[in-house]
């Protein structure tokens, strides 16, 4: 089975993606899959709500006293809007703890808005611009309630990533889970795609209660997760508690789904040159696929079905589209 975006200049193809993706259902089966599926791809921030739910389960996170939205920050990979960088300040407050407990680094917002007003505002960026600030705070959370040092929370060995990977090894049933630093300095997991569609399987399925809870967070405040003309919140709103995704870095994904008749899936993809712009095409053209949403969605999806190109001057050049072949 082949799976892929073509991109196309004028009526010809310029540029190829090749997608691979494994789907689960709630007894692990796989009922979708066009690559090895224990092919291995490091996770990168969808990850996040897999982190968040560690600190949930030890407690943390009732502990800071955080908000549903807060614990939405945590799984986010935001876009440093104004709404993220004041719910990432209103968790440090909980925590008696200022900017300078980061270990994020600092990077501009993503959204062009933002980072235009700080520039006319002559405002340097700071670590709560960074998309994974909501992860981090987190992650300090932890390190609070274990009554540990916060220095060096992103180390490997430090107690906050022990934890955080024990929690990950009872979700997988693996016993051994390699790791590399990430971009925000937090190590994370290379696993293979049937793993990372397993985790899924579970976020969307009910059975632990703290991954329901950032199952509900993320589905209550998707603007949270990413912000303004981002899939990830507009695909979150569209499927109104059906389903959650989370991207990660080098344009792998996530998503749990939750389907009408009750049944609950994972889904893992990874575009192999990393490219995002092939991402969410590839998203909606694999859950049409499954059937796994519906043709209204899709209309409001419309914008990330097949992604439109436009030069410099916004002339149409060509588009993105996704195909499936069997």
């Amino acid at each position: 089975m082949s799976f892929y975006c073509n991109v196309t200049r004028g009526t010809n193809v310029e540029s190829r993606h090749e997608i691979y993706a494994v789907v689960v259902d709630e007894s692990e089966s796989i009922i979708f899959s066009n690559c090895d599926p224990e092919f291995k791809t490091y996770i990168r921030s969808s990850l996040k709500p897999f982190q968040a739910a560690a600190s949930v389960h030890a407690g943390a996170v009732d502990a800071a006293g955080f908000s549903m939205d807060e614990l939405a920050l945590m799984c986010a990979s935001h876009n440093g809007e104004e709404i993220h960088v004041k719910t990432a300040k209103s968790m440090l407050k909980k925590l008696g703890f200022s900017k300078d407990h980061y270990e994020c680094g600092i990077h501009a917002p993503y959204d062009k808005k933002s980072k235009i007003a700080l520039l006319q505002k002559n405002k340097d960026y700071s670590p709560f611009n960074n998309n994974c600030s909501g992860k981090h705070a987190g992650m300090l959370a932890l390190t609070k309630y274990l009554a540990v040092n916060p220095d060096g929370y992103t180390n490997k060995d430090h107690p906050v990533q022990k934890t955080i990977l024990e929690r990950i090894k009872t979700y997988t049933g693996l016993e051994e889970i390699p790791t590399a630093i990430d971009g925000c300095s937090a190590p994370a997991p290379f696993m293979s795609l049937f793993t990372m569609a397993v985790l899924f399987q579970k976020l969307a399925g009910g059975t632990y209660p703290e991954l329901e809870k950032v199952y509900q967070a993320m589905v209550n405040h998707p603007y949270i997760v990413a912000g303004r003309n981002r899939f990830d919140t507009d695909f979150i709103k569209v499927m109104k508690g059906k389903a959650i995704t989370k991207v990660g870095g080098e344009a792998v994904r996530g998503l749990a789904i939750r389907s009408d008749s009750g049944k609950t899936y994972g889904v893992a993809l990874k575009v192999l040159d990393g490219s995002q712009r092939a991402n969410p095409v590839a998203t909606v053209a694999l859950l049409q696929h499954l059937n796994f949403i519906d043709e209204k969605c899709v209309e409001n999806l419309q914008k990330y079905k097949c992604t439109d190109l436009k030069n410099q001057r916004g002339i149409f050049i060509g588009n993105i589209s996704a195909h499936i072949e069997v």
